[in-house]
């Protein structure tokens, strides 16, 4: 009886503790800023809109850096980071894997809502097309992006190297693995003979290193890719979510200050935020679904039922989406 009592008081104590922690957690939120470039541009970039942020929902706002897109999907996962801003893949795996949602997403300055993968090649390059360096890949160094990145991995894997039958690892003399600033220095210093990157971060390069961007020429140019969600955890309190989404999608359209947040929005290469949800992520997890039906497709080692099984899971999925 009194170990049955002890245990109750000890179990009631440690939910008094969690809930207790749980409150001084509100005190702080930690947004994750994916690492598109150097930590220190991110943070020249969004740390006045942190700050305003802070003021305007009333609780500190920290930016939450880390070497990689993972690292903020991990920080999501075990409550370190409770929103941030993402590429459509890496906001894919914060929704599936970390708890998150998509509440809103970035608006470029023309008003538009997207952004393009790019391939780049040095301006003096005898390579004029993607064709060109596929076809002289074995003798070419490559940059790719993180394995969590939309336009820096996914989309040039699925329509420049899972449509033409390609093996990135094996096609190329050399395959090296960056942040989208880092691959256009590369190619632009003659580091890298060919590399992946993001519009967006072009258009920042062209605005602070016009010199850099004007080494590098581009040689492909991806399908639209709907505009970089901003992600929160689904358990932050329903206030403090309504905060937070007041706060972004009025920022640089109304208040005493819109004047300069639109100065800083330009900074970031914005106009503004507008409201969103999850179903924007389905584009990607469609192209996710047919790469993994190309596998499944050409995997010599799957039984005919398992193949047929693992197929038709595939097509439901595929199915489902199209009617969301």
């Amino acid at each position: 009886m009194f170990a049955k009592l002890f245990s109750g008081v000890a179990m009631s104590m440690a939910m008094l503790a969690a809930t207790a922690a749980h409150a001084d957690d509100a005190k702080v939120l930690n947004f994750g800023i994916i690492s598109t470039e150097s930590s220190q541009n991110l943070k020249q970039d969004w740390q006045p809109v942190l700050d305003e942020m802070s003021k305007r929902i009333g609780i500190k706002v920290n930016g939450f850096f880390a070497s990689d897109y993972a690292g903020i999907i991990e920080g999501m996962r075990f409550g370190k980071v409770q929103m941030g801003w993402f590429g459509n893949k890496s906001a894919m795996e914060a929704v599936d894997r970390a708890s998150g949602e998509v509440f809103a997403h970035v608006v470029n300055p023309d008003g538009t809502s997207g952004y393009y993968s790019l391939v780049g090649v040095q301006k003096d390059s005898p390579y004029k097309s993607i064709e060109d360096v596929l076809k002289n890949s074995k003798s070419l160094t490559f940059g790719i992006g993180d394995p969590n990145s939309t336009s820096g991995f996914l989309l040039p894997n699925y329509y420049i190297f899972a449509k033409n039958n390609v093996d990135p690892k094996t096609a190329f003399k050399a395959i090296r693995t960056s942040n989208h600033e880092a691959n256009i220095l590369a190619v632009a210093n003659k580091q890298l003979d060919s590399a992946v990157f993001a519009s967006d971060t072009m258009d920042r390069v062209e605005e602070r290193q016009p010199a850099v961007a004007k080494e590098v020429r581009v040689v492909w140019k991806s399908p639209l890719i709907a505009a970089d969600p901003l992600v929160w955890r689904k358990d932050l309190p329903a206030d403090t979510k309504a905060k937070i989404k007041d706060f972004f999608i009025n920022y640089g359209k109304t208040g005493p200050n819109a004047a300069q947040e639109k100065a800083q929005l330009a900074k970031l290469q914005y106009s503004g935020f507008a409201e969103s949800t999850d179903v924007q992520l389905n584009p990607i997890r469609q192209l996710e679904l047919f790469k993994q039906k190309g596998k499944i497709e050409s995997d010599t080692n799957l039984s005919a039922d398992e193949k047929k099984a693992k197929l038709d899971d595939i097509n439901r999925k595929m199915s489902d989406l199209a009617k969301s």
